[in-house]
């Protein structure tokens, strides 16, 4: 659906076939390939904690076309990642009875939990739900080991070498062909470490925050007035991420401090495109496509790489072993 997001795939997977359209469409009007592996996270906005939760969310139902995806590809294994509050939904609940005798994935069967991505070498604390799934006449692969269950890779470490100050503001003048398209790009994420264009008055209330801090530390002259009446609520908001610890979750958002701790940990600005992009655990040679909200969007919904890396290595010493 996103087509900033299929050019940035297509370009770091060159000869990979890809679909840039809804994926109804793609189960409806092309062939499946008969394949090993199936991978996929359908959207979680209408179960994320962050977001109205909404049973009704037509996005809710997409891991229909999923389970149509492995009915028709008939893979050994297949792997589903969702954020953790799925694993309470309704649609989680459809998805386990569809595995059930005479339901549309009863030659499956799968196991699931919650992973912290900081347990496998992220420098981020971004807890997911994963379902591990595998025909019935196989055994189930395992779960990844936990690599980093005492010392967490931290900010300070995924960020060693980067500088403080930013490199302007605005992308290199670049576009790129994509299924008809002209869109900006490619960018490697080393040209990433860009700034914004805040307020004065934005700037003067970075200053007052002191490592670790939060938007609490504002004094009253600087707070708007919506602040100052609500005294409660999240200390991640204007927070600044703390050097020795792994990052919070990177969200499509992050380079916005009023929606989470994305504060420099002593800069006195938000993390970059490029910083984010290393927390997640991206090389500084993967190349992206979009502008920078597009690019932001993509660097934010993504699983964080060592993450991945350990599922597929699961999945693999699994299907060597079959």
């Amino acid at each position: 659906m996103d087509v900033a997001a299929a050019a940035t795939y297509s370009l770091n997977h060159p000869g990979t076939t890809v679909h840039v359209g809804p994926i109804q469409d793609w189960v409806r009007d092309h062939d499946v390939p008969e394949v090993d592996v199936v991978v996929g996270g359908p959207p979680c906005q209408g179960f994320s904690t962050l977001g109205k939760q909404d049973a009704e969310d037509a996005r809710n139902v997409l891991w229909e076309e999923y389970a149509r995806t492995v009915v028709r590809a008939r893979p050994s294994y297949f792997v589903v990642e969702n954020v953790a509050a799925f694993l309470r939904s309704d649609q989680f609940s459809r998805f386990q009875r569809a595995t059930e005798p005479g339901g549309s994935l009863a030659d499956w069967t799968f196991q699931a939990r919650v992973i912290n991505a900081a347990d496998h070498g992220a420098a981020q604390a971004r807890r997911r739900a994963v379902l591990i799934g595998h025909l019935r006449d196989l055994p189930f692969p395992g779960w990844p080991e936990p690599t980093t269950t005492d010392e967490k890779r931290t900010v300070r470490q995924a960020l060693t070498g980067v500088r403080h100050d930013c490199d302007g503001t605005d992308l290199p003048d670049r576009t790129t062909e994509f299924a008809g398209r002209t869109l900006p790009g490619a960018f490697r994420t080393i040209e990433l470490h860009l700034d914004r264009d805040y307020t004065s008055t934005s700037r003067a209330r970075f200053r007052t925050i002191p490592p670790g801090g939060n938007r609490f530390d504002i004094p009253d002259r600087l707070l708007s007035e919506c602040w100052r009446k609500h005294t409660s609520g999240s200390a991640d908001v204007m927070g600044r991420l703390h050097w020795d610890r792994p990052s919070v979750t990177i969200r499509t958002e992050f380079f916005k401090p009023e929606k989470g701790r994305y504060l420099h940990p002593v800069a006195h600005r938000a993390i970059t495109h490029l910083e984010a992009a290393l927390l997640q655990g991206f090389p500084c040679d993967y190349r992206w496509v979009g502008s920078k909200t597009a690019i932001a969007r993509q660097i934010g919904n993504a699983v964080p790489i060592p993450l991945g890396e350990a599922i597929g290595r699961t999945i693999a010493a699994a299907a060597d072993a079959s």
